[in-house]
């Protein structure tokens, strides 16, 4: 989606992002919310210094198992290099896990293959009834909501989580980076596990009973209670993206799958196709202005990519297809549903609110179950404090 309205001065965000705001020298508050992350995640020595500490941990409480940690895997660029970090240069013994929801590519399932192969680490993967899943990605449709593929989010978390305390794993890494992908807007991106099961209740009429999710309460019990951790490495450590695809293609064979998120065909048409058309929104804003900010390309690049569609327009009408087919929608039924009013999170119920109003309790529960404070709080802050 081009550039519209006023632009950051330091970065790509518009007057298209929700809650942005400018100072007198037109810097937005999403570059504040950038260097914020900047100042409490670190990199250089005082980042590895961080991450090291964090190793000696897992070795230490994972001295007596088979595994000391679990690394999510996609097939994607992020967790395919952690997963070598993980072994090769910190020593660790990871179980590789794949979240399995009937979308994956063929690239990204080899992918995962080569690297848990090419390293001798064993790989679980986590399938989920595809019936489920169709539901749930149904009822995310009809509802109107622009993160159609929040469902997944949460059933990867939640199926670590699962495997983490079935294998007595304290800790769990995963691949986010926020230099180069960014603090999406609440709006855009949010959903939970009460507004899951009240969306598929609604529009499905059905019941989630093995779809994997995890309520407020269940990930005190994983976080606090058990202790587990899901810790993200590469917000301490030096990395860029493309130098290390480079490396994966050298070292495993490992091969692009043509996109942020890309991997997953269901997340491709979310964030390629369904946000920007019908929404308006252009996720690659968020990420590229985090990659400039990181130097790892310019601003002129960045606006000159913004200014391509984010979907190849040869392949929409055979992709979209595809995507009806497997969800079981006639092409008039989803023409309805894509042409209905436009909706967000706080549209219908979830934990929102209660985050909201208890915020600085929130904050405090959720840093004691995490390693960290959540991402959104921090934006919280830059838009309402």
């Amino acid at each position: 989606m081009p550039i519209q309205g006023r632009i950051c001065s330091r970065g790509v965000w518009d007057e298209t992002i929700p809650g942005i705001s400018f100072d007198e020298n037109g810097e937005s508050n999403y570059a504040k919310l950038f260097d914020k992350l900047v100042q409490v995640s670190p990199r250089g020595e005082k980042g590895e210094m961080i991450w090291r500490s964090f190793v000696d941990r897992i070795k230490k409480n994972g001295q007596k198992n088979k595994y000391d940690c679990i690394v999510g895997v996609s097939g994607g660029t992020d967790s395919s290099y952690l997963l070598y970090l993980s072994k090769v240069k910190y020593g660790l013994r990871p179980l590789a896990v794949n979240l399995d929801n009937g979308w994956s590519s063929d690239i990204a399932v080899k992918n995962i293959k080569k690297v848990t192969n090419s390293l001798d680490i064993d790989l679980e993967t986590f399938v989920i009834d595809y019936n489920e899943v169709k539901k749930v990605l149904r009822a995310y449709i009809k509802a109107s909501l622009p993160w159609i593929d929040s469902p997944t989010d949460l059933a990867i978390k939640a199926s670590l989580y699962k495997i983490a305390q079935r294998e007595k794993i304290k800790y769990i890494l995963n691949g986010s980076d926020f230099r180069s992908e960014g603090k999406q807007p609440t709006e855009w991106t949010y959903s939970d596990a009460k507004q899951m099961r009240y969306l598929v209740n609604v529009f499905e009429n059905a019941t989630t009973r093995n779809y994997p999710y995890y309520t407020i309460s269940q990930l005190f019990g994983y976080g606090y209670l058990r202790n587990i951790k899901m810790v993200r490495p590469l917000n301490y450590l030096e990395y860029q993206k493309k130098l290390a695809q480079e490396f994966l293609i050298k070292e495993f064979g490992w091969e692009y799958y043509g996109g942020h998120h890309h991997e997953n065909l269901f997340t491709k048409f979310a964030i390629a196709y369904w946000m920007p058309e019908k929404f308006g929104i252009d996720k690659r804003k968020i990420s590229l202005s985090s990659q400039i900010l990181s130097g790892e390309i310019s601003r002129d690049e960045a606006i000159k990519i913004i200014e391509t569609p984010a979907y190849d327009p040869s392949s929409i009408q055979k992709d979209t297809a595809f995507i009806l087919k497997k969800l079981d929608f006639s092409e008039k039924e989803f023409t309805r549903y894509f042409n209905a009013p436009n909706k967000y999170y706080y549209d219908y119920p979830s934990y929102m609110p209660f985050l909201k109003k208890y915020y600085r309790f929130s904050k405090s529960v959720l840093s004691k179950v995490l390693p960290f404070t959540p991402t959104f709080f921090y934006e919280y802050e830059s838009r309402n404090l």
